[in-house]
């Protein structure tokens, strides 16, 4: 290995030239001093063997020169960022410390060193860089824009000396980070020259054979495309002229970049791309004539060449959304060949190239809005000549809301600030969240509650017999992750649920017992269970003992057989029951509003109609000032309503409470053997239903009689008719 850097004496003659150049360019903002300490260090550092020649052979300190007059000439930038671009290499290489920087060049270069070192960093994480991720990351890591500049900068300076590099695969690598990452860059920051650049030479290292074929069919047609675009415009020129226009034209060539995609886009050859160049004509106009000289340019050209219509863009009348202003025709030029115009003045060109209409925004590059309007910013003022006061206040504050983190293998995944380990995994896979027991970030292990930070490498720790939990929730910060793992919890649920079934089955096998599903369904609604899934939950949890169940489960069955079967199957003759255990429930715990939305008002029910919840109602003042609570359709509402209308009050329900109710229902049916016990079981099956009392006659085979029973409301009443109707023999039940 090369021990000391050598300089060939072409190096130490363009070494020369570029120092002057460079000292030129950035004279006013030279402190003293300067040169001479940068002279020392890199000497210094040449002396020592700490600066060598990079995997191309290129001389370092030759290619931070180079790459300093382009961030000086092309960019705008001045001292600091020069001297941070000759120290740099010295810095990484461990020759001197940022601290020593800072002490000797100020701050600002020392700080610029550091976010080039920073992102140093990431490449050793090898990042996958085709990802809007990654660029995103980019920019957070470097924290003062200048470093993204010199970046771009110096990429453009290494594709422009590789060309007779040897190293194919470090050349197509470069190539690829070139147009994958810093030309997209270059672009948002309104770098156009340097972006096409960049674009070009990425395709003339990656596909030589398609660069130079466009370079040799463009060169060849220079001269008759210039010749025609002269042709073009030439009318156009004199008929604005006559008209007293103020104007200018510029005509664009596509780069070769540009035409390849075209052509692959399109499926075409070179000679069927037909808009190789665009015309701009642009209106030195003031405002208040803005439109009318765009229209009245518009009318010139169209009257000497055909428009296509269907090309019109009119964003004069309403501009787009992001400013952008201009008049936008296709036309059919000399030779039959199709030709774009652009229409604008001063004012809208100078929007447009500045910022508030960013050239990359309008054709389509896709950018997080924050972002977009940021790096507007950053190229209005490099655009605007501003000095690196105003870039130093481009700090970034862009991404508070965001953190970017790598897996293993160098993707990039982007989270909500405040994401943690769980997160992560859920968003790699739902099967790596489920069993998620943390994670080891950057090489040491943290739990699932581990904040993630941007920058960090995630690998994340799984065993088998881990198990998402109802706590996991309150961990993760995604709405994704959340919802993966109430999916996990609910499948781990409903799998859990269903061992505790046939466990509980195997038991009761085992014990030899025929489990029927009406007992069982008994059994869970006396439990206080009101979905199975909830019962067979509870017992997989152990939270209830399956011997338990067992004992509960025979007397539930034993209570039913003996309460559902009578001994002896009887008729309807002569039946009677009475249950005088059940109390009747208070008549007045349900809510009722009464009048003008009362509440709180003392009633009672009345004893004619026996009104329940649900009924419609209405209230009646009594002589010593009660209110009594009738039925709507009471067979005594129709006089009261006429003698004493003036008494009756308004009355609805208004919340249930536990109020239970007596209600009399009349059988009418024929006598057979076993209706009682039909009737009874059907009862006795139906929750919060209490029968208080059965009187039943028969005569010649047909039976009728009432049932007394106690319930809480008209949809149990209801519930409760329509089950005794179908009984076979029941021909007519109502509601006395």
């Amino acid at each position: 290995m090369e021990r000391k850097l050598e300089f060939t004496k072409v190096e130490q003659k363009e070494i020369k030239t570029l120092l002057v150049s460079i000292r030129r360019s950035i004279k006013e903002s030279l402190m003293e001093g300067d040169e001479r300490k940068v002279r020392e260090i890199l000497l210094s550092a040449v002396e020592e063997g700490q600066i060598l020649r990079d995997v191309f052979g290129l001389n370092p300190i030759l290619s931070a020169l180079q790459t300093a007059k382009i961030v000086v000439e092309e960019i705008g930038l001045k001292r600091d960022s020069v001297m941070a671009i000759l120290l740099y290499t010295g810095v990484i290489n461990g020759f001197y410390t940022t601290d020593e920087i800072e002490g000797r060049f100020g701050k600002s270069v020392a700080q610029i060193i550091t976010g080039l070192a920073r992102i140093q960093e990431l490449y050793k994480k090898n990042p996958v860089i085709e990802s809007e991720n990654f660029r995103n990351l980019l920019i957070s890591f470097a924290e003062d824009m200048r470093v993204i500049l010199i970046m771009i900068a110096d990429r453009v300076n290494l594709m422009r000396q590789i060309k007779d590099a040897p190293d194919e695969e470090a050349k197509r690598k470069v190539s690829e980070e070139a147009n994958y990452l810093y030309a997209p860059l270059a672009h948002k920051l309104g770098l156009y020259q340097l972006k096409s650049e960049l674009e070009d030479l990425s395709l003339k290292y990656l596909e030589p054979e398609a660069y130079y074929m466009i370079k040799e069919e463009l060169n060849a047609t220079k001269r008759s495309r210039d010749a025609y675009i002269q042709r073009f415009i030439t009318p156009i020129q004199k008929r604005l002229e006559e008209a007293g226009l103020k104007f200018h034209m510029k005509g664009r060539t596509k780069s070769i970049h540009s035409i390849w995609q075209k052509m692959k886009k399109q499926h075409c050859s070179f000679d069927g791309i037909y808009d190789l160049f665009a015309i701009r004509i642009i209106l030195d106009a003031p405002y208040e004539k803005e439109k009318m000289q765009c229209w009245q340019a518009y009318s010139y050209i169209t009257d000497m060449y055909q428009p296509n219509p269907k090309r019109l863009r009119d964003w004069l009348s309403v501009p787009k959304s992001n400013g952008y202003e201009s008049l936008h025709i296709t036309v059919l030029g000399p030779e039959n060949k199709w030709v774009e115009v652009q229409i604008r003045t001063e004012r809208m060109d100078e929007i447009a190239e500045h910022g508030l209409a960013a050239h990359w925004r309008y054709k389509g590059v896709k950018s997080e809005s924050g972002m977009d309007e940021w790096l507007a910013n950053i190229r209005t003022a490099l655009e605007a000549g501003d000095d690196l006061q105003v870039m130093d206040e481009f700090k970034m504050g862009l991404y508070e809301d965001e953190v970017y983190v790598f897996t293993p293998k160098g993707d990039i995944h982007k989270f909500p600030k405040g994401a943690t380990v769980l997160d992560f995994a859920y968003h790699i896979h739902s099967r790596i969240g489920n069993t998620c027991v943390g994670a080891r970030i950057n090489n040491k292990n943290v739990s699932i509650r581990e904040q993630l930070h941007s920058g960090d490498t995630v690998e994340i720790l799984t065993q088998s017999n881990q198990k998402p939990s109802t706590s996991w929730i309150n961990i993760v910060k995604t709405s994704r992750a959340k919802s993966k793992i109430r999916l996990a919890i609910k499948e781990t649920q409903a799998k859990d649920s269903l061992m505790a079934k046939e466990m509980l089955e195997r038991r009761f096998k085992n014990k030899k017992i025929e489990i029927e599903e009406s007992i069982m369904n008994h059994l869970m609604k006396k439990m206080g269970f009101k979905e199975m899934s909830d019962f067979y939950r509870q017992l997989a949890d152990e939270k209830i003992d399956p011997n338990d169940i067992i004992e509960k489960y025979i007397a539930v069955r034993d209570h039913d057989t003996n309460a559902n079967a009578p001994k002896k199957a009887l008729s309807a003759e002569g039946f009677s029951y009475e249950n005088p255990d059940e109390a009747i429930s208070r008549q007045n715990e349900d809510v009722l509003v009464i009048d003008q939305n009362l509440k709180g008002i003392e009633y009672n029910l009345a004893n004619c109609c026996h009104p329940i919840y649900g009924d419609p109602i209405f209230g009646f003042v009594t002589i010593n000032g009660g209110i009594k609570i009738h039925r709507s359709n009471c067979p005594n509402a129709p006089e009261l309503y006429k003698r004493f209308g003036y008494r009756v009050v308004k009355a609805r329900w208004s919340g249930k409470g536990t109020s239970q109710y007596n209600i009399t229902l009349r059988v009418i049916g024929n006598d057979d053997i076993g209706i009682i016990s039909n009737i009874t079981n059907i009862i006795s099956k139906e929750e919060k239903i209490v029968m208080r009392s059965i009187n039943i006659d028969s005569h010649d085979g047909l039976f009728s009689g009432n049932i007394v029973v106690l319930l809480d409301d008209t949809g149990k009443l209801e519930s409760l008719i329509k089950k005794i109707k179908t009984i076979r023999g029941v021909k007519q039940i109502s509601r006395v």
